[in-house]
């Protein structure tokens, strides 16, 4: 997901005490904040600053809650953004159509702060985990991590675990030499330099069954591997 930063929440509400009451407790905990008083400027900003979390009110002037989320959610540029419904509505029937526009969380008034905030770096962590379930491409190979299936031309091959995780870090780096201590850290978890040997061993294992599409693989004398760009 792309933003103009990587903890601005946006938040957007037409209380001003709970606007204020939002903005100071999550400033205090590090984020940017942006504000916005109804849901057309909402949107708006939504769009035009990208946050990394919105906090959206149901009721809201000029457009309500529930459309500003409908829109968000089926605009491609904005859908990534997670979106925390707030309202002083208990009813299930709002929290179910919130849901079902997309809204990734829903807290009612009134809330705690502490509450909204561990929710929210919840939230977050999701969508970093999620990033590393988007399937990969690079050339004929395709990476699908949340089946945990690598395929060359659509034809499925067989890796071992630690094959897979390399292949992976490689085209989550594409382009970006990796040293051999590096891979060793992040593949194998080993915190210090043992035999970088390892990785040499992995990265021939790997290209062998990649077939005629090694040459993905670059070899970086002296240094590590990188995945091609093109």
């Amino acid at each position: 997901m792309e933003s103009a930063s990587d903890n601005t929440v946006l938040i957007i509400e037409d209380e001003r005490d709970v606007l204020d009451l939002l903005a100071l407790n999550l400033r205090k905990a590090g984020f940017t904040t942006s504000i916005a008083a109804d849901g057309a400027a909402g949107l708006e900003k939504a769009r035009s600053e990208k946050p990394a979390f919105i906090i959206l009110d149901l009721m809201l002037p000029k457009m309500p809650g529930l459309e500003v989320c409908k829109v968000l959610k089926s605009d491609p540029g904005t859908r990534q953004i997670p979106i925390m419904m707030l309202t002083a509505k208990a009813e299930e029937i709002d929290r179910i159509v919130g849901l079902e526009f997309g809204a990734d969380d829903y807290v009612t008034k009134p809330f705690s702060p502490r509450e909204v905030l561990l929710r929210i770096r919840a939230i977050m962590r999701r969508g970093e985990a999620k990033q590393y379930d988007e399937r990969l491409t690079a050339g004929p190979i395709t990476i699908d991590p949340a089946r945990h299936e690598v395929s060359v031309n659509d034809k499925r091959i067989n890796l071992t675990s630690l094959e897979f995780k390399l292949l992976r870090t490689l085209m989550q780096r594409r382009g970006r030499v990796q040293a051999r201590d590096r891979l060793l850290n992040d593949v194998w978890g080993y915190e210090s330099v043992i035999d970088t040997r390892t990785v040499d061993t992995h990265v021939r294992r790997l290209r062998k069954k990649l077939g005629k599409a090694a040459d993905v693989i670059e070899s970086v004398r002296g240094f590590g591997y990188r995945l091609r760009e093109k």
